[in-house]
């Protein structure tokens, strides 16, 4: 479902800030996984015990995948609507809280201090935690479908979008296809 602007403004932390330049696609980098690794380091010393997982997710963790260069990180915690347990303590090593999602599974993003990360929150037990990893996985094992969606990424990386959120929506009957083929084949 496309998200109209209100809602977006309703959900943005701070300004919601207009594209400038179109979506950038690139090839898939090597050192992605390592800026993963470095990152969730970060984020396990910064939450000492409150993390209860963290996974490399989104194109840049998928092997041969063109994706945007930005790492897309799942933290998984107790509850994230209680934004006091873990938001201070990333805010004070330099993360900042960009959307608030109650209304969707209380996610939260935050993004990245000096690298460019979307850290994105979700309680534990969440619904949208094993759907982003199976989409993963199933990216990482078919290549038909890791083809497909790079395809579809770059088609629409070529088209003016407000704001990156417009792209994303763009991208979920592409999605939905992948998911069905994924979960048929379990």
């Amino acid at each position: 479902m496309p998200l109209n602007e209100e809602y977006l403004r309703a959900r943005t932390v701070g300004d919601l800030e207009p594209l400038s330049t179109r979506i950038s696609i690139v090839d898939y980098d090597s050192l992605w996984p390592d800026r993963f690794r470095r990152e969730a380091e970060r984020i396990w010393l910064i939450l000492t015990g409150r993390a209860l997982c963290i996974e490399h997710v989104g194109s840049t963790s998928v092997p041969m995948l063109a994706a945007k260069p930005v790492i897309d990180i799942m933290l998984v915690v107790t509850d994230s609507a209680q934004e006091s347990e873990y938001v201070p303590a990333l805010e004070q090593a330099g993360y900042q809280l960009r959307i608030r999602e109650p209304d969707w599974h209380e996610h939260r993003m935050l993004k990245g201090p000096d690298s460019d990360i979307n850290l994105h929150v979700f309680s534990n037990q969440c619904p949208e935690i094993d759907r982003m990893l199976a989409f993963r996985d199933w990216l990482r094992n078919n290549e038909s479908d890791r083809e497909l969606y790079a395809r579809t990424k770059r088609e629409l990386a070529q088209k003016d979008w407000r704001y990156t959120q417009n792209y994303a929506d763009a991208k979920t009957a592409v999605i939905e296809q992948i998911m069905t083929r994924a979960r048929n084949s379990y």
